[in-house]
């Protein structure tokens, strides 16, 4: 008798299970989505087909099932999506992008990939020079590369270097542009305090901090009036949040913490945001603007991707105007248009797996 019974539950939970949806469908309950859901990549795999976008999307109880599954996966030790790995210790790493074949280092820059980037980054430099502009050129090292010891043992790098490592050591060996690398003192720092989030892609403030430390004591050797601020010049409250960018991912945002640390100037923060004018995108937007009420301070143009983000508030103290676009490259029309003194250019590491200069 036991085993008909059994069978009996098995199929009631089963069917339960697959009329779930339907009944909660039909009474309009968890059938919307939220717009962090829907990515860019859903959006380019759309159909075509109204309805069936729309059921994709609207799918009765699709967000708990979603955060539910991750939940789950989680509790089982294993990622519950392909873009994201699951490290030690409640680290999470961003598989995608190339991220993973980063990591990997399994097919480093050949001498002709070296050249283009040394040839294309010297004639950035040299036109700016012609027209009296300061460049610093800097890559931001992903989170795998300053904390590869989270990374699952299962996964190791196959070659010698990352390519963040190549490419900062062959130019620095090649030119006399002014390359920051970032490494060594983001590894030092994190021996003492943590310079990335566990579950977000990119440094925290501490991190940030050093970057911007770094790249303005660069530019002060062409700029000397730019001099960083002392680590003394703030103070650091400790907060704990939801989980980062790759939390939300998994659709686990709430159900972790992050305890962080923000930096905060003693004498507050004198620059202005003047775009984006709605900051709930905070700086992960095309471009950000801000000023400062002092015509006698330099001007800035910084082409960035993420990573610059957490950059902006600490650079922006030193600048009349500053400007901040999410590009790969720098546009000289862009550079006519806002009359830099300094240009600052900086890529995550990542990104050499497959960004061509």
């Amino acid at each position: 008798m036991r085993r008909p019974t059994r069978a009996r539950a098995i199929v009631t939970v089963f069917a339960v299970a697959i009329t779930l949806p339907l009944l909660a469908g039909l009474a309009g309950i968890g059938t919307g989505t939220a717009a962090a859901e829907v990515s860019a990549e859903d959006r380019a795999k759309q159909t075509g087909l109204k309805w069936l976008d729309y059921f994709d999307d609207h799918f009765p109880l699709r967000t708990a099932l979603i955060h539910a599954h991750a939940l789950t996966s989680m509790a089982l030790h294993v990622s519950p999506s392909p873009t994201v790995i699951r490290g030690s210790d409640g680290w999470l790493y961003y598989a995608d992008d190339s991220a993973l074949d980063d990591y990997l280092s399994t097919t480093p820059l050949t001498a002709a990939e070296l050249n283009d980037w040394r040839d294309a980054i010297v004639h950035t430099r040299d036109t700016l020079r012609s027209m009296g502009i300061a460049y610093v050129f800097t890559i931001a090292p992903d989170k795998h590369v300053i904390y590869p010891e989270h990374m699952p043992s299962t996964i190791h790098p196959i070659g010698q270097q990352y390519r963040l490592e190549q490419l900062t050591d062959y130019l620095r060996r090649t030119t006399d542009v002014a390359v920051v690398d970032l490494r060594t003192p983001l590894l030092e720092a994190k021996a003492h305090e943590q310079v990335y989030y566990r579950t977000d892609t990119h440094w925290n403030d501490a991190g940030a901090y050093i970057a911007y430390r770094h790249v303005l004591d660069a530019a002060a050797k062409q700029l000397p009036s730019l001099q960083p601020a002392s680590p003394e010049a703030f103070r650091s409250q400790k907060v704990e949040e939801p989980g980062g960018d790759i939390a939300e991912m998994l659709g686990i945002r709430d159900n972790v913490r992050e305890q962080t640390t923000h930096l905060l100037p003693l004498a507050g923060w004198r620059a202005h945001i003047v775009e984006p004018p709605d900051m709930s995108a905070g700086f992960e937007v095309g471009e950000v603007v801000t000023t400062v009420d002092d015509p006698t301070l330099p001007r800035l143009l910084m082409i960035r991707d993420s990573f610059g983000s957490g950059m902006i508030r600490f650079l922006s103290e030193h600048f009349s105007r500053a400007v901040y676009l999410w590009r790969p490259d720098v546009d000289m029309d862009v550079v006519k248009a806002e009359r830099p003194t300094l240009v600052i250019q900086e890529i995550v590491g990542r990104r050499l797996q497959n960004l061509t200069p």
